[in-house]
């Protein structure tokens, strides 16, 4: 090509670029959406967030532009809404405006908008009365799934004997344990920790927190339109995803050929009965695809994140051995060493109560939250918010909020206990979310995390095998999913 040609093109290629941008920035004036960082585009404002940490990113953004603003994630337009006031008004007070579920790539790619957990609207409220009047009928909230926890117990605190005081990587034993609460719900019963199947599953799962944590997985969610087209790290979670959803419908064909809709066994026979019960209506939502990501769904929410936190728990109590110590005190005091413990004893122990608190408050699992988008256009705080718009509520900042928390980034039991030792609550503690798209396994969580957690420490004291001082408890990746360090930790009988 010639020089002037060269010239031309070039010229040509500049102008273009400014008219985008001149229009991008038309759009986002006249659209009185809230204020933010001005995005190139296509790629939006990449350069001013940082991948493999965009929490933090995003509440640097948040200095400049207050607890409201907009950003583009590539070409996706975000609206960011940072602290208690914030999101409580969102999710809480407009809840119906910010009821629907946004984009999350990777769990997009595989769900694809069915099932409970990334449906919308009609489904979505199907399915999730569906899911809690099931899973009350199995037993959550009631007295029976504590017996179901405390059964799995019995086999985690054996494998934790198993040790013989060793180190030992906690993560798949703790992730076994909770998982096999859910399984017994979905599936009717338990699996056996050495099952091969069961911990492929379990090593799925890891895996997929983490690719969509890591700084890879982050800009998949901001150019997946592209990405799902090239080589990638992408490509590893999405195989290992569809051999997870191969599991799951061999397992309902399984229940099908022995399905008596007179005595459904488990949360998969209830889904096939209610099938069966609506296959004239024309406009059911119960039908195989929603069954298999239910199913899914459920299953995901019911392991992943209280394991996680148990796991998150124990490497805190491994820094901070004086916290341990006094929890050991109160579990002797109120349950003692000879009885297991139950959920009566949770009022009864207002220091282990704040404790499991504060590791909820600190480990901030899912630090963005699970993205929304609004339902309509939605005025908010003075700015008009266009339907369809992409929400962050960044549950992370509630959870630190030193509006809430007088040490927001200090693991301290303080935050949740008042002047006499008694347990205080919090109204800035979120960890569950809020409003109509809230976890509705949080009664589940709860429940697990306590009992799980005192039964633990009743038969063991914990030793690091390095000293307090060199545990890093800061998250090893932070995106979606606030994922700890990996570690090692000796459980000595008591």
């Amino acid at each position: 090509m010639d020089p002037l040609g060269a010239a031309t093109l070039f010229l040509v290629i500049c102008l273009s670029c400014l008219m985008v941008l001149s229009t991008w920035r038309q759009m986002h004036r006249k659209s009185q959406m809230p204020p933010g960082p001005t995005p190139l585009p296509f790629i939006g404002n990449l350069f001013q967030v940082n991948t493999s940490d965009m929490y933090r990113s995003l509440m640097k953004i948040r200095e400049k532009y207050g607890p409201v603003y907009t950003i583009h994630l590539g070409p996706r337009r975000v609206v960011v809404l940072c602290g208690y006031d914030a999101v409580k008004e969102a999710l809480v007070d407009q809840d119906e405006d910010f009821s629907d579920r946004g984009e999350q790539a990777t769990l997009d790619w595989f769900f694809q908008g069915y099932g409970v957990g990334f449906s919308n609207r009609e489904r979505e409220k199907q399915l999730q009365r569906f899911s809690i009047t099931t899973l009350r009928n199995f037993g959550m909230g009631k007295r029976s799934v504590e017996e179901r926890i405390l059964e799995e117990t019995h086999f985690l605190l054996e494998s934790l004997r198993e040790t013989k005081s060793a180190p030992f990587d906690p993560t798949y034993i703790l992730s076994r344990s909770v998982s096999n609460v859910i399984s017994s719900i979905i599936f009717g019963n338990r699996f056996e920790y050495k099952d091969e199947e069961f911990l492929s599953l379990l090593t799925t799962m890891q895996e997929t927190y983490q690719f969509v944590s890591s700084s890879w997985g982050q800009l998949y969610e901001m150019f997946s339109g592209i990405m799902q087209h090239l080589p990638g790290p992408q490509e590893k979670a999405f195989k290992k995803l569809l051999l997870m959803k191969e599991f799951f419908v061999r397992k309902i064909k399984a229940n099908k050929e022995t399905l008596d809709p007179n005595n459904p066994r488990d949360f998969i026979d209830c889904f096939l009965v209610k099938m069966q019960q609506e296959k004239e209506n024309p406009n059911t939502e119960f039908f195989q695809e929603n069954l298999v990501m239910t199913a899914l769904n459920v299953f995901f929410a019911g392991t992943e994140t209280v394991s996680t936190t148990l796991r998150y728990g124990f490497l805190l109590l491994l820094k901070y051995p004086e916290i341990e110590e006094k929890v050991h005190k109160e579990i002797e005091w109120v349950i003692g060493l000879n009885r297991i413990p139950n959920m009566d004893d949770r009022p009864l122990m207002p220091y282990t109560d704040a404790v499991i608190h504060e590791i909820q408050r600190f480990s901030d699992l899912v630090p963005t939250g699970v993205v929304r988008r609004v339902t309509r256009d939605t005025q908010f705080r003075g700015y008009t918010i266009p339907k369809g718009t992409e929400v962050f509520p960044m549950l992370g900042s509630v959870l630190k909020d030193p509006k809430h928390f007088a040490r927001p980034d200090v693991f301290d039991p303080q935050h949740f206990l008042d002047e006499n030792g008694q347990f205080k609550r919090n109204k800035a503690f979120m960890p569950f979310s809020a409003g109509k798209r809230y976890c509705f396994g949080e009664h589940l969580a709860r429940t697990e995390l306590f009992l799980f957690f005192t039964s633990i420490l009743q038969n063991f004291r914990f030793k690091s095998p390095i000293p307090p001082e060199k545990i890093d408890i800061s998250p090893m990746l932070v995106g979606f999913f606030n994922v700890p360090h990996f570690y090692e930790m000796c459980a000595i009988p008591l």
